[in-house]
């Protein structure tokens, strides 16, 4: 178990999940005083992707040399890492909306988060963990201003805010973080 807790304070876990909590919880407060409800798809896409950004300072290292040539095997680390990480943000979105008696569709925010989570470890193998909060940020940023239309690339831009029963929406989300959790995997950050 030791080791699990030393990759856990390596990685920023336990102050990533606390950026998350405290950051659901001020988007919670701060939706309350501007009378709107947590199950308003944009309060969620920014709860997650708040909480999909925080979790991405942990996806490189503090020794990148060291995480290539260690003689562990951290394919599988690096996968259940990123997936454990879209898992707590999910999770943290629908206790805070437990706690706030407002739900949403358990089936919107866990393929949000898994999506969104795809998007960051994509970004992890791309730009390097300290950049890897871009390609959400960007993604929800676009998502915001695109009007909803029933095209399919259309849809892909916005698969965050259309309801569960999209298809498109789905695939998007299941494409992201599947692609994004192979080539962090596989590649780990970038240098």
């Amino acid at each position: 178990m030791r080791w699990l807790t030393l990759y856990a304070r390596s990685r920023q876990l336990p102050a990533s999940l606390a950026a998350v909590v405290i950051g659901a919880l001020v988007v919670w407060a701060l939706a309350g005083i501007g009378g709107g409800t947590l199950g308003d798809p944009r309060l969620i896409m920014l709860i997650l992707t708040a909480g999909a950004m925080a979790f991405s300072v942990g996806l490189g290292g503090q020794d990148r040399a060291l995480d290539r040539t260690a003689a562990i095997r951290w394919m599988p680390r690096r996968a259940a890492h990123v997936l454990l990480c879209g898992v707590l943000i999910g999770a943290v979105l629908l206790a805070v909306q437990t706690m706030s008696g407002q739900s949403a569709s358990a089936a919107f925010v866990v393929r949000n988060s898994a999506g969104l989570i795809g998007l960051v470890a994509m970004g992890a193998a791309w730009c390097g963990a300290q950049y890897a909060w871009i390609p959400p940020f960007a993604w929800l940023s676009v998502s915001f201003v695109v009007p909803p239309a029933s095209g399919v690339g259309t849809q892909v831009l916005t698969w965050m805010m259309l309801p569960t029963g999209t298809a498109t929406a789905t695939w998007a989300a299941l494409v992201l973080v599947v692609a994004g959790t192979a080539v962090y995997a596989v590649g780990g950050p970038r240098r």
